[in-house]
């Protein structure tokens, strides 16, 4: 198999050397070393590789204006960062990275240690090994419609696990799409097709029919369970949505009480007035109501404090190596007493590691979600869960 291929931006001859015997430790790469970012553009003009790894603090043209450069490059190899700088430093680099398409798989403080970079090539690997997945279907309107009428569009339940006794006390519905041709296809597949055709109403009503009727089934073998469901914002542009959602909850024998709005922030209302005044409806007719994603986009403390949440998503940005940033921890542990003050229930989503969970349970989370508890699953998988979890306990 063809090595890896990484070019490291680095401007001290001592630290090329030094980064040069750390990987060779850890295994065969094609290493290739530019002194300075210009220099580093120019390789990427001429060869292809799996990752770059730069410093930030260089001589000349620094470690921002590079990774500025590679973006506007078209090249797109991983990228990982190096700085003696701060951690707040590297992460803030990493922002500017991330948004303007460059994938960033590591930050790492010097010295570099070996552990590090041991964490830093197992990333890469995974992912050259990765298989692409297939090519997914056309997806146009009467695709859309026809999956809709034919249940093909199905609500998937990722758990949330109480801290305080670790065991399944909510659940997120998330859909999933079961495509007779390409199998099951993810929300990024389709969810911008929903948008641009005007179907994601649809979507809800079909989401929602389908937790209330989970949550039936839970409820036979004595599990109640609270679901949340995905809400764009924008659709609350529509003054009677709130109105239209209690009709068809109790249509379906269900309860407000127990299903919670996520609110995304994917899209707004066309006037902010028809957020506050749809958010507060919601909660009028006795929905549970999530600010979802905090941490990134337009959610800020006085949008918290003002409307009327019950719950407080913090976003997987903020959670992801919480457990080895110090920075992190304590702007986690901040939010954190700030939602369990307001009264809110606290949920960290994107929980992979033991660390982070631990770190979670340190600083009173309510609640985690994420792939170290469980991907979504079906309904019938998730009484699987349910059952092996044991008898549900109130939060």
């Amino acid at each position: 198999m063809k090595p890896l291929s990484i070019l490291i931006v680095e401007d001290h001859p001592f630290q090329q050397l030094y980064l040069r015997n750390l990987f060779s430790e850890l295994g065969d790469f094609d290493l290739k070393f530019a002194q300075e970012g210009s220099v580093a553009l120019d390789f990427l003009k001429r060869h292809d590789f799996d990752l770059v790894l730069t410093d930030l603090l260089m001589p000349g043209m620094d470690g921002v204006q590079f990774i500025q450069g590679l973006a506007a490059s078209g090249s797109r190899p991983a990228l990982a960062i190096m700085s003696v700088a701060s951690r707040r430093m590297l992460t803030s680099a990493s922002l500017a990275a991330r948004n303007l398409g460059v994938s960033v798989i590591g930050l790492i403080s010097k010295p570099v240690k070996s552990g590090a970079l041991r964490k830093l090539t197992e990333q890469l690997r995974k992912m050259h090994q990765a298989t692409q997945p297939p090519p997914g279907p056309e997806i146009d309107h009467l695709a859309i419609l026809a999956g809709l009428d034919n249940g093909e569009l199905q609500a998937w339940f990722q758990p949330k696990k109480s801290l305080v006794n670790g065991r399944i006390v909510a659940a997120e519905a998330l859909v999933r799409w079961i495509h007779p041709e390409h199998g099951v296809l993810l929300p990024g597949m389709f969810l911008p097709a929903f948008k641009a055709f005007g179907l994601e109403e649809s979507l809800l009503w079909c989401i929602l029919e389908q937790a209330m009727k989970a949550q039936k089934l839970w409820d036979v073998q004595g599990y109640a369970i609270p679901v949340s469901i995905n809400l764009p914002t924008h659709l609350l542009n529509s003054p009677d949505l709130p109105d239209r959602i209690l009709q068809f909850v109790l249509k379906h024998h269900g309860v407000p009480a127990m299903i919670c709005f996520e609110l995304m922030e994917c899209s707004m209302p066309d006037d902010i007035s028809n957020f506050y005044a749809g958010a507060c409806r919601l909660r009028m007719k006795g929905f549970g109501l999530s600010q979802d994603d905090f941490g990134q986009g337009y959610s800020s403390y006085m949008n918290l404090v003002s409307t009327p949440f019950t719950e407080l998503k913090i976003d997987r940005a903020l959670v992801h190596g919480c457990g080895e940033n110090e920075e992190l921890t304590l702007a986690l542990t901040s939010i954190v007493a700030l939602g369990r003050q307001l009264g809110l229930t606290v949920v960290a989503e994107g929980v992979e590691t033991a660390q982070e969970l631990a770190l979670l349970r340190r600083i009173n989370c309510t609640q985690v979600q994420g792939f170290l508890i469980s991907h979504a699953v079906s309904s019938s998988e998730f009484q699987q869960l349910l059952t092996q979890d044991g008898p549900a306990v109130a939060d």
